[in-house]
């Protein structure tokens, strides 16, 4: 990725240029120490005169009206404000009409921002003064007072909290009195600019000690550059928080989010003194000391996919090669190109005005259709269909352009949702709430409704990213997410009725990937890779889950690597410094999990004995109980040596009726509950009873026993002997009531006992005979 630069010859202002902001994906206005403000049409490239404000009224910073986040939906930015270094601000029209003049600050205004809903304004000036304005201008507060000027200052994602400097350090002070205040030393040298992005929720700051640093909302320290040749004048967020520009003297750099550069552009500007970007992310606009104000138009994004690269080579063309016999095509658009995503054989751009969606195996024929808003933040692709967001809703689309739902909740945000808080799958839609961090929303993807009964998906800390499981049947669907704690998490998605459990899969997780061809989950866990070969392994044995795991060391990825794709058995992940690393893991639980989704036991069975590794056979024996083929279990426990579980099983399989073999294998999984229902609703009272007594129960197995008027001395007798091994008295108040004048028979019992098994058994054959009877019939 890289920076194509374009200046003009000749300076179009006679004094520096203080500040730019832009209207639409295709207009900048600037403003200059000559009074003026310019307006550019990139289109038409040409530049118009607005206004010529007053001899007195030297620019300082400029920021556009935010376009509102309602329905009535505003193409462009109506009106902006000025700060000036007469401790004013301006509020002036498109047109350049001063609508109002306000006497904010004593000494210059240094710098004034909306927040994301256009309600408030902070400014901040020489006096070392934050003060908050309605959006008419009347003063609501003034947040701080210091006794160093405030050179700049950003709004936090939710418009609570303000960001602004203090000499060489960094202050969050949220708008509630009382609240808490953030402060740290952030650089060595005078903090020159501050941008705060709501979409990742991180920091950027720029100073005089020549470095630009990046830090979370909490003001931890994620990258630190290393020292320039002069001070960091401006630092900018890309809208949807991917990327972010950094300018200089004579400098113009484009960064990713973590820090390192992409690009180096070295333009005859002077020192850039602010740096504005495309609403659509696409370009950005620089205020030049030498009256010039540079464009800069990020090109040559890549995207891969198997032995696929698509280039970005123009604004509006692309480049695809093939790897395997170096077929090159060109594909070209009617506008220029703002998103684009290459997954599951399909190429999906997003033009300003259009869609494209091309096939892998031709190029020549996309399918287009007109898009609602046009500036498509996040394009996610699952199998069947690909998901669209934009500032007005989230869309789903077949890969054909058929419209197929879109779903909402209230207060969505969509402006604020990227690719860890958003998740697809061939059946469902996750979202993350931005109100409330620790609620995720699921959807049905054909429809757009809640899912389930429409509960919601409600985790006890802040949730940071999200990831849906790509195959397999819609009711065995998963979702595995990471909390604020770094603890990676897995639960189910059908949500009817019972409340489904949430496991622990690991700890101190910083990134995780679905496979895409088969239920494989990969992270980076502290200092290992990691790849749970059958994460659902903890809702069937969780004892063997260890065993099914695949780790390897990861510190040759340095700190904070990220998971970019996880594409049939190759992981792509992305170190700090950028590079990539390609890791291969192994090809045969992938070809294990199609075996078991198609029931190929025995060919699972004879894969698992060519390989001779443990993982295998532990995937197969977790795979085999989640799937009732108790045969096969066997094999497999038997193959890692867990006997006790071999022995169980071959229990198990002895038992005589359906129902008792049912409730065991629920139990095998630790489904206590279900599998005493299953017993009770086929009548198996006294099994129902018997397994509570074997897992020392006793409250459940009296409860049942009364209740069904049966065995009550039986649980009392097992009870007694319970406590004659371990020398105790009776100190149950229950069982003390129940137990008063009452003989003990075991000879009696062990008949009561008997006679149900022979009943159970009966009850069996019967139910079999008159199976084989109805399909003769």
């Amino acid at each position: 990725m890289r920076l194509k630069i374009s200046l003009l010859k000749e300076p179009k202002h006679q004094e520096l240029v203080s500040c730019v902001g832009w209207t639409t994906a295709e207009e900048l206005y600037s403003c200059s120490d000559d009074h003026q403000i310019v307006k550019w049409s990139l289109l038409t490239s040409e530049t118009t005169q607005i206004v010529k404000l007053p001899d007195e009224i030297y620019p300082i910073d400029l920021h556009w009206f935010p376009k509102s986040l309602g329905i009535k939906k505003q193409t462009q930015a109506e009106n902006f404000v000025l700060t000036s270094s007469d401790g004013k601000f301006h509020l002036i029209s498109k047109l350049g009409r001063v609508e109002k003049t306000v006497e904010a600050h004593c000494g210059a205004v240094l710098a004034g921002r909306w927040n994301y809903e256009g309600t408030a304004l902070v400014t901040v000036g020489e006096d070392g003064q934050i003060k908050i304005w309605s959006k008419t201008g009347m003063l609501r507060s003034t947040l701080a007072q210091q006794g160093t000027p405030v050179y700049s200052v950003a709004w936090g994602p939710d418009s609570e909290k303000v960001l602004y400097t203090a000499g060489k350090q960094l202050i969050i002070k949220p708008l509630q009195p009382n609240a808490k205040v953030l402060q740290w030393k952030a650089h060595d040298g005078i903090i020159l600019k501050v941008d705060w992005n709501s979409v990742n929720d991180l920091i950027l700051s720029a100073g005089e000690d020549c470095k630009y640093k990046v830090w979370d909302s909490d003001g931890r320290p994620l990258y630190s550059s290393q020292p320039h040749e002069h001070p960091i004048t401006s630092v900018a967020w890309a809208p949807d928080g991917e990327l972010f520009a950094v300018g200089s003297f004579h400098t113009l750099r484009l960064c990713d989010k973590t820090g390192w550069s992409y690009a180096l552009e070295k333009p005859s500007t002077g020192s850039i003194f602010n740096i504005a970007w495309s609403v659509d992310g696409t370009q950005i606009a620089g205020a030049c000391g030498n009256g010039h104000v540079v464009f800069a138009h990020v090109v040559e994004q890549r995207w891969e996919w198997k032995n696929f690269q698509v280039t970005l080579t123009k604004r509006r063309t692309m480049q695809v090669r093939n790897v395997l016999n170096d077929a090159v095509d060109l594909l070209e658009f009617r506008d220029r190109v703002i998103k684009a995503s290459l997954n599951y054989a399909h190429l999906v751009v997003s033009t300003s005005l259009q869609c494209y969606v091309f096939s892998t195996k031709n190029w020549n024929t996309p399918l287009i259709f007109d898009l609602k808003e046009g500036t498509v933040s996040l394009i996610l692709q699952a199998e069947r269909h690909f998901l669209l967001l934009d500032g007005g809703g989230i869309y789903l689309y077949s890969y054909e352009g058929r419209f197929i739902s879109s779903p909402k909740f209230p207060g969505m945000r969509t402006d604020i949702l990227n690719a860890q808080t958003v998740s697809l799958s061939n059946d469902t839609i996750a979202i993350k709430d931005k109100a409330d961090e620790k609620i995720i929303f699921l959807f049905e993807a054909s429809t757009g409704k809640p899912l389930g009964d429409g509960k919601l998906l409600s985790h006890k800390n802040e949730v940071l990213e999200i990831a849906l499981d790509q195959k397999g049947l819609t009711n065995d669907r998963k979702i595995a997410f990471i909390d604020k704690n770094r603890d990676l998490y897995i639960t189910s998605v059908k949500r009817f009725g019972k409340e489904e459990q949430i496991i622990k899969l690991g700890t101190m997780v910083h990134t995780l990937a679905w496979s895409d061809t088969c239920n494989i989950l990969c992270g980076l866990q502290d200092t290992r890779f990691t790849v749970w070969y059958y994460p659902n392994t903890v809702y069937v044995d969780r004892d063997i889950l260890p065993k099914t795991l695949f780790e390897r060391d990861a510190s040759e990825f340095s700190k904070n690597p990220h998971i970019v794709s996880f594409v049939g058995n190759q992981v792509t992940i992305r170190r700090a410094d950028g590079s990539l690393v390609h890791i291969s893991i192994s090809p045969y639980p992938a070809i294990l999990h199609e075996y078991v989704s198609s029931s190929k036991w025995e060919d699972a069975v004879r894969l698992c004995r060519f390989v001779k590794e443990q993982t295998m056979w532990a995937c197969l024996a977790a795979m085999a109980v989640a799937n009732r083929d108790m045969t096969t279990a066997e094999i497999a426990y038997a193959a890692i040596g867990e006997i006790d579980k071999v022995q169980y099983i071959n229990f198990i399989k002895d038992l005589p009726s359906k129902e008792s073999k049912m409730a065991h294998i629920l139990m095998f999984s630790g489904n206590m509950q279900e599998a005493e229902i299953i017993l009770l609703q086929a009548g198996l009272v006294y099994q129902a009873i018997q397994i509570n007594i074997n897992l020392y129960n006793w409250e459940r197995a009296l409860e049942l026993a009364v209740k069904y008027k049966t065995h009550v001395d039986t649980v009392l007798a097992y009870r007694q002997k319970f406590l004659e091994t371990f020398g105790k008295q009776e100190t149950n108040k229950r069982y003390v009531q129940y137990g008063e004048g009452l003989q003990i028979d075991w000879e009696k019992i062990k008949a009561k006992i008997e006679m149900e098994v022979a009943k159970e058994r009966e009850r069996s054959s019967s139910n079999q005979s008159s199976q084989n009877t109805g399909l003769k019939h």
